[in-house]
């Protein structure tokens, strides 16, 4: 019996896809819930199962566009085709590694700085830094990794790299591109054209303007050093910043309601909830994953969250109902060392609050001068519907929560404590 495998439908007003990979090769043996092929939207990528066991046929190639319900293979359930080797050779290789040099795997969990010493991680002195200030360890950032499946892209460059080396010549530094004139071109995903689109959109359709403020982040910062280990201890996730900015940014929202508000024709949308968008760097591309009713979550809650929607996004996994429907969206631009910018508002959004890095600088206070840890905010808005007095009141608001954190909550005899839960 021969099963068609079509390409599903991964929303209301999409009409077209693109097969971004095949998890499997020309007539290997699949099984029912296999996964097949993953397909790129608009908005997101999804993976095709088989319904069937059998031989697969492919009828499609990576990077062709395919409408929807169009076939993009068969299988045949009568026949059996070739059976992928389980990848045990590479276990058994590790295995005398294991065997010869016991004692510093058994160390190894122990000593946070071990993985550097012993080449198992390259950072930068930034990512280092991000890490130590997030909380984690270099053990826990290459666990995190373990999980994810590698893929054909993961492979080449493996190989290539590893061919580079054993050339003899030293990998550490490239101080050239290799002298030749080659160029490559790529096609572009469906969702980075989709992006595109709507990136240009909004410059042309809003009357897109920014305003900036600066946050001293002393008390947070201070906070974390605090009660990070008791946090993770108690909730299983790392107090980050992202938290501390998701809460006060609906306070202010509460303050300024037209920020989390939108255009419909000729009326304004008015939104009596926080659906907070958190844009996130993935391999794919800007995913906004969004936290639903963000208003009536406590901060473990929202470390919770986002660390879920991340690891999805960073995963290929997000639905498409975890990525719609966001009033408001906060994007991080510090992560990767950016000290300024003007975000772009995430449509039909109407603003954005954009975050940098956090850098010592020297500030008065009291009348002195004394070195903090100073971020500088933006917030992107849509002049429209929203006056340039509502903005800066806003990101004002937004700059009390945070270098007050005890504002977020009131009363409570240890607020700071009552605050994180602890």
């Amino acid at each position: 019996m021969i099963i068609e495998v079509k390409v599903p439908s991964p929303g209301e007003s999409i009409t077209e896809v693109q097969l971004a990979s095949w998890l499997v090769a020309d007539g290997d043996q699949v099984e029912k819930d296999d996964e097949v092929a993953e397909i790129d939207s608009d908005k997101a990528t999804l993976t095709i199962s088989a319904e069937e066991s059998g031989k697969i046929s492919l009828k499609a190639s990576e990077g062709d566009n395919l409408e929807v319900g169009s076939v993009i293979a068969s299988i045949n359930t009568e026949e059996e085709g070739v059976r992928k080797e389980k990848a045990a050779p590479a276990k058994e290789e590790k295995t005398p590694a294991k065997e010869a040099a016991p004692a510093p795997k058994e160390e190894l969990p122990g000593k946070e700085e071990k993985p550097a010493k012993e080449g198992i991680l390259h950072l930068s002195p930034l990512a280092r830094k991000l890490l130590q200030e997030s909380g984690s360890t270099e053990q826990e950032f290459t666990d995190f990794f373990k999980k994810f499946r590698a893929g054909k892209k993961d492979v080449e460059f493996f190989i290539a790299e590893r061919s580079k080396g054993s050339s003899g010549a030293a990998p550490a530094m490239e101080l050239d591109w290799g002298g030749t004139r080659d160029t490559d071109r790529q096609k572009l995903s469906t969702l980075r054209l989709k992006l595109s689109e709507r990136l240009v959109s909004v410059k042309n359709e809003t009357a897109m303007l920014t305003t900036f403020n600066e946050v001293n982040m002393t008390p947070i910062v201070e906070i974390r050093k605090q009660y990070k280990e008791a946090f993770k201890e108690k909730f299983g996730v790392s107090l980050g910043f992202m938290s501390f900015f998701t809460k006060a940014v609906t306070i202010g929202l509460k303050h300024f309601p037209k920020l989390n508000s939108q255009i419909d024709g000729n009326e304004m949308l008015m939104h009596n909830y926080a659906d907070i968008g958190i844009a996130v760097s993935a391999p794919k591309g800007l995913m906004v994953p969004v936290i639903r009713n963000a208003e009536q979550l406590s901060l473990a809650e929202i470390e919770t969250r986002i660390k879920e929607l991340a690891t999805k996004a960073r995963d290929g996994k997000l639905s498409l109902d975890e990525m719609t429907g966001g009033t408001f969206t906060i994007t991080n631009g510090g992560v990767f060392g950016s000290m300024l910018s003007t975000p772009i508002i995430n449509p039909p959004q109407s603003a954005i609050l954009g975050m940098h890095n956090i850098v010592e600088r020297p500030v008065a206070v009291k009348g002195k001068v004394e070195i903090h840890p100073v971020m500088y905010l933006a917030v992107s808005y849509d002049h429209r519907i929203i006056d340039g007095s509502e903005s800066v009141g806003f990101l004002v608001k937004v700059k009390e929560m945070l270098e007050d954190p005890t504002k977020m909550l009131l009363g409570g005899e240890h607020p700071v404590k009552s605050l994180l839960q602890l």
